[in-house]
């Protein structure tokens, strides 16, 4: 098992830490629901450093990564980011990245779990005169989330962040050495991820809890990562995602831009999108009592199963249980009410239009 530069500070912290994605990462320090709000209040710092990241250059880059992705990367300018599904022949999704254009290559940044199938199958869909490097044991990466994200990230840096747009990136110095601070973040709050050299992790993580003291500032596990992007109606990989489902049934149309020419699955999709998909990724309340768990079935009123809850957990901000997952088209307009089996027992829910939280 895999351990990042701060799995010292983490235990020091007195992290309960567990095996993800091959790593020892902490999944808690005070308690889900303290850091959960935390993060919704104040600001909360992450070691996420188990994703991977890999660099794509040279002159035939662009047209390897429109290849491989649905999204449109030349739309991208550079200090950019930009949100992208990789898919199959057949349009089922193999991973969701993050691709970040810098002035000579491109950043990919893609799911802990799915860094050795990301890695084969776009080296193995290299177009000439392109160059793929794997730089994930070379970095740290640490999210900082939360209303008071900005004064704390300004207040490490010695920069003002007032010009930093939502999926954009500059990349200052600290110490000497070369940051990647972009304003991303899997949380629904304001946020910024930062990528620097191993070298600098224990440093700049202490800078960030001794300095964010004043904003409230605590360290945030891996639990409380899920329930925060669940509220925010964010896809995970492996529960909401994965190659038995596409991107059109999981409601990011807006990401595979069907007119920028060939790419992998462009066909699938295309016939998807014309025939139409027969189940989509809807998100719901409860009405009654229970917890929605991945791979509950789901039923309509007269009780036939028509889906299966991908993701599901007792909202700690609405203080109410949320879920999600796909149903029959059919069912999938908003207000449409529905039935979870919790165990034994059906338990009515309602369907919701956008995020759980406004």
């Amino acid at each position: 098992m895999k351990q990042t530069p701060l799995t010292a500070k983490h235990r020091a912290l007195g992290a309960r830490m567990v095996e993800y994605a091959g790593f020892e990462m902490p999944v808690q320090y005070v308690g889900v629901l303290e850091e959960h709000q935390t993060v919704r209040t104040k600001v909360g710092v992450f070691d996420l450093t188990h994703m991977g990241e890999f660099e794509l250059s040279g002159p035939g880059a662009l047209n390897t990564l429109n290849h491989v992705i649905t999204n449109d990367a030349s739309r991208l300018k550079e200090g950019e980011i930009l949100y992208t599904p990789l898919t199959l022949d057949h349009g089922g999704i193999i991973d969701d990245i993050l691709v970040y254009r810098r002035a000579a290559s491109f950043l990919l940044v893609v799911n802990a779990a799915n860094k050795a199938k990301d890695w084969k199958w776009i080296q193995g869909h290299l177009l000439p005169d392109t160059e793929l490097k794997d730089l994930s044991d070379e970095l740290t990466l640490i999210a900082v989330q939360g209303p008071q994200s900005a004064p704390l990230v300004e207040a490490v840096l010695g920069l003002s962040l007032a010009d930093l747009k939502v999926y954009s990136f500059i990349e200052p110095t600290y110490q000497g050495e070369r940051v990647l601070l972009s304003r991303t973040g899997y949380t629904g709050e304001d946020g910024f991820e930062l990528y620097f050299p191993n070298s600098l992790a224990e440093t700049l993580w202490d800078e960030f809890l001794a300095k964010g003291a004043r904003y409230g500032v605590q360290p945030i596990g891996l639990g409380a990562r899920d329930s925060l992007r669940l509220e925010a109606r964010m896809p995970l990989y492996g529960n909401d995602i994965d190659q038995a489902t596409s991107p059109l049934e999981a409601g990011l149309n807006r990401f595979v831009k069907l007119d920028k020419g060939p790419f992998i699955g462009r066909e699938a999709l295309q016939r998807q999108k014309e025939e139409g998909v027969s189940r989509r990724l809807v998100a719901f309340t409860m009405v009654d009592k229970g917890i929605p768990r991945q791979g509950y079935p789901i039923l309509n009123l007269e009780g036939k199963e028509i889906g299966l809850v991908t993701s599901g957990t007792h909202s700690p901000t609405l203080d109410h249980p949320i879920g999600m997952g796909y149903v029959a088209v059919d069912y999938a307009k908003v207000d449409t009410e529905i039935q979870v089996q919790i165990r034994k027992r059906l338990a009515k829910a309602k369907l919701i239009k956008g995020r759980f939280l406004s």
